[in-house]
């Protein structure tokens, strides 16, 4: 068996086609041991105080010639430094004590307390929050994760997004992120951006700040209502700067039942089908429906029944939780009739055939710029149009029903609202899904718009005398 004398013996030796043990020759008990990927470490070989044969790691070889003072197991060693290692635990040997039993039970409680301490970081609490709340009771929850620093695709487990705040906490103890931590992340968002995330305007943008502080916000909280598990004493986000909240918006596009009042919804309609493609269909959905953009844009085959009649929102994709049912109108019908499917795609409009239509920013552009031209048409060249959201459709919906005497409980029931005549104790006891006046509602407003955008006014039935 080979032996050595001196650091440089030690330093001369390479990996082989297997691993090699060195015997020292000063120490008894002392190996260097040799990797075939030429690694090099220090073991102790002895026997335990009842017989049984066993073996100590004391820590890497130091290839330095700089002799550590005071060296201590587990920390790369000289030869020098090896030998006094190990020369202390064969006293400890000597003197009755199990230094085999020990190390193992400190590496195990160092190996615990490691895990303890990864598992209360920021980013294990962010995941946890996803999965055990945000995932199972929000519809936007994905966007809640991109916000702490978690990207989630259709398949595989969810990774850690490049200076995203979960990658910028990555080590961050929960017990030691402070109020101060907090406020400058909420300013940032506001500032200049989502960490991590693309910035899509120049600018403060308050609505940045604001999600950014109600996604921090909701996750502390929820952390403090599960502080055995997170080990968290106060919470930082406690008492957080919120950025101010917007004024309520009031705008709807021009439905009245005069066919040359209604100017804004005729050039929308008529906008609608100048940029084409999957838009135009979805665009006109949400007027018609009064659904929300998301539930629209990521509308499946699946949920529609087979003559197109009925679209079955479930509840994980209403803002509310709940199952909603939209009895399409003929209008309705014909649109959807004419969307062209996509071979193996799921969703009814895309336009890269594995996820739901995007670019909404872009074509929203495109729609405001064909919309001014139809209104020049009419009005000459200094004719304008307000600024408006996709959003304002819904409201318009809203508003167009209210305009042809369709009562309040019925156009709520239609937006798969909660609130005013089913709000409260009322919601509790009335169950009634008012399905045949709902059908009735958005059939009188597809006719409405039909009639308007065709150049004539609409015949509004009173409801009582439709029933």
């Amino acid at each position: 068996m080979a032996k050595f004398q001196t650091d440089a013996a030690v330093r001369k030796y390479r990996g082989g086609p297997k691993r090699r043990e060195i015997r020292d020759e000063a120490c008894p008990g002392l190996y260097l041991v040799v990797q075939p990927s030429g690694k090099k470490s220090w073991a102790l070989r002895f026997r335990r105080p009842d017989g049984r044969p066993a073996k100590l790691t004391l820590g890497d070889f130091n290839p330095s010639k700089e002799t550590t003072a005071d060296p201590v197991l587990g920390a790369p060693l000289t030869l020098v430094a090896a030998r006094a290692v190990a020369a202390e635990q064969l006293r400890q040997r000597k003197a009755g004590i199990d230094v085999a039993s020990r190390h193992v039970a400190e590496k195990r409680r160092q190996k615990h307390a490691a895990a303890a301490a990864a598992a209360n970081t920021f980013p294990a609490l962010a995941m946890r929050f996803i999965h055990e709340h945000a995932k199972p009771k929000t519809r936007r929850w994905k966007d809640t994760a991109r916000l702490l620093g978690l990207a989630y695709p259709e398949e595989g487990e969810p990774t850690e997004i490049k200076g995203g705040l979960s990658a910028r906490w990555h080590d961050r103890e929960l017990n030691a992120i402070t109020a101060d931590d907090i406020h400058d992340i909420v300013d940032e968002a506001r500032r200049t951006g989502i960490p991590g995330l693309e910035r899509r305007r120049n600018g403060a943008s308050d609505t940045q700040g604001r999600a950014m502080a109600a996604a921090l916000s909701k996750l502390f909280s929820w952390a403090m209502e599960h502080r055995r598990t997170w080990h968290i004493s106060t919470n930082p986000a406690a008492d957080m700067y919120k950025p101010p909240a917007p004024e309520a918006r009031d705008r709807v596009l021009n439905v009245k039942p005069d066919q040359r009042r209604a100017d804004e919804l005729r050039w929308f309609w008529s906008a609608c089908d100048t940029i084409g493609g999957p838009f135009s269909v979805l665009l006109k959905l949400l007027l018609l429906t009064g659904c929300r953009l998301n539930e629209v844009a990521a509308m499946r085959w699946d949920e529609l029944s087979d003559d197109l009649a009925t679209l079955r929102l479930p509840g994980e994709r209403t803002k509310n939780r709940k199952p909603h049912d939209v009895h399409l109108p003929a209008l309705a019908r014909d649109l959807l009739a004419s969307v062209e499917r996509i071979e193996a795609c799921k969703y009814v409009f895309s336009t890269a055939g594995k996820s739901p239509v995007f670019g909404f920013s872009k074509m929203k552009k495109q729609l405001d710029a064909a919309m001014i031209a139809e209104a020049r048409k009419e009005r000459g060249d200094d004719a304008n149009i307000a600024p408006w959201r996709l959003h304002d459709l819904r409201r318009t919906c809203a508003t167009g029903m209210a305009g042809i005497g369709i009562p309040p409980h019925i156009i709520e029931a239609c937006l798969n609202h909660v609130s005013g005549a089913k709000a409260s104790v009322a919601g509790i006891y009335n169950r009634e899904q008012y399905d045949p006046e709902k059908r009735g509602a958005w059939q009188r407003w597809a006719t409405h718009i039909d009639a308007l955008i065709k150049g004539y006014g609409a015949t509004v039935v009173p409801l009582r005398a439709a029933q």
